[in-house]
């Protein structure tokens, strides 16, 4: 796809690799993860600032710490000065990947960092999952036991959401709705 596309990584990867403590207790995760959403909010908005016109392709977003947080979803975003809107809003599309764990997958070859065991996964995905739909533009990838097939599904997914976005754009400079 060209350089049409720039890769945003993870906060909560970048963090917890980078020393940032794992924690249980719920007032310390509160703090954990606004420190993750802002770190996530600031990459994005960095690479849209110094990438202007490309499509920011991030592996995670600002709305997942809602379902990390202990306490509902209205409260993260109040904790981070948002809301659920404003944030589903700065996304364009969505591309979700269900968990490998949904069928069995090792989750430790996905992300070294991740500590949940296989049902916490599988119960965080629904989460996310039921967050993430609600945006207009959601595309779901089920797992696959084919990492290859679940791959060629999402990259698939996305030509078309990025062919989709270049061609609204094009419309939008030459004066059409």
């Amino acid at each position: 796809m060209g350089g049409r596309i720039v890769l945003v990584p993870e906060a909560a990867t970048l963090l917890f690799s980078g020393g940032f403590p794992r924690v249980k207790e719920p007032q310390a995760r509160r703090f954990a993860q606004t420190a993750i959403f802002h770190v996530q909010r600031n990459l994005e908005d960095v690479q849209a600032v110094t990438n202007p016109g490309a499509v920011l392709l991030c592996d995670r977003g600002t709305i997942d710490g809602a379902a990390y947080w202990p306490g509902t979803a209205d409260a993260f975003f109040a904790a981070g000065g948002t809301s659920f809107a404003a944030e589903l809003a700065r996304y364009d599309g969505v591309i979700f990947f269900e968990t490998s764990a949904a069928h069995g997958g090792d989750l430790k070859s996905n992300n070294p960092i991740r500590t949940e065991s296989a049902d916490e996964a599988v119960a965080l995905d629904r989460a996310l999952q039921a967050l993430w739909s609600q945006h207009p533009r959601f595309t779901f990838v089920p797992s696959d036991h084919s990492f290859f097939k679940k791959i060629s599904v999402g990259l698939s997914a996305l030509e078309r959401l990025v062919a989709r976005l270049s061609a609204a754009a094009t419309a939008t400079e030459v004066g059409r709705p």
